[in-house]
């Protein structure tokens, strides 16, 4: 029993910390997306291809978690945007704490747009406030297609779905329709994408909502 309550205390301190964090940056009129995923489905990649197709248009910042390296922060540099990685050192997710001490690197004043990266992780990321205005779930055809089955919180506790990798459908046994079907009974009100990285398929329609939300 007492656990449960140390848990609850974590909890309650973390929310309190993600509540300024959202106060500050809607102060600067920054929208954030957390987005989360199983390793490898593509976080990195799609906001690369999406940091490419916003260039020029809005001043984009990224948040990027990992267990260890700096890769995927450099990655985003060149790929035009401000960037500051997080290393948890073995933890399974970012905590807010972790996102506000981020956020003193970065400067605000200019940026619209914070995507923050979290570990890739299907289960403790789905817990964790981090001030963001909207989650994202992240999935590829190359992982199967009983992800939300198997997670249900994770897709519960987002407003956005991707289904990325839609190029490789030829390939891999992945059903689609039954991917949505499940996605839509566990959340009925999520918005969902296909598109893939490496044709650019989707990515237009993607990119054109991230333009609209960041003017809402």
């Amino acid at each position: 029993m007492p656990k449960v309550t140390i848990a609850q205390n974590i909890l309650a301190a973390n929310d309190t910390i993600a509540e300024d964090i959202q106060q500050m940056l809607r102060a600067h009129n920054v929208r954030t997306l957390n987005i989360m995923s199983s390793p490898g489905a593509g976080k990195t990649t799609l906001l690369e291809r999406t940091l490419l197709r916003l260039r020029g248009g809005i001043a984009v910042g990224v948040i990027e978690g990992d267990i260890e390296t700096t890769a995927d922060a450099e990655r985003i540099e060149a790929a035009g945007a401000e960037a500051v990685q997080i290393n948890t050192r073995g933890a399974c997710h970012l905590e807010a704490h972790m996102i506000r001490d981020a956020l003193t690197q970065m400067d605000t004043s200019r940026m619209r747009l914070l995507f923050i990266e979290n570990i890739g992780n299907l289960v403790c990321p789905s817990s964790w406030n981090l001030g963001e205005d909207l989650r994202i779930v992240l999935t590829s055809t190359t992982e199967g297609d009983d992800k939300p089955a198997k997670y249900p919180q994770m897709f519960a506790a987002s407003q956005v779905m991707i289904i990325n990798k839609l190029d490789l459908l030829p390939y891999v046994d992945y059903d689609l329709a039954k991917v949505k079907r499940q996605a839509l009974a566990i959340n009925p009100h999520l918005r969902i994408f296909e598109l893939s990285c490496r044709s650019g398929e989707g990515l237009d329609i993607w990119c054109d909502w991230l333009l609209a939300f960041v003017q809402q």
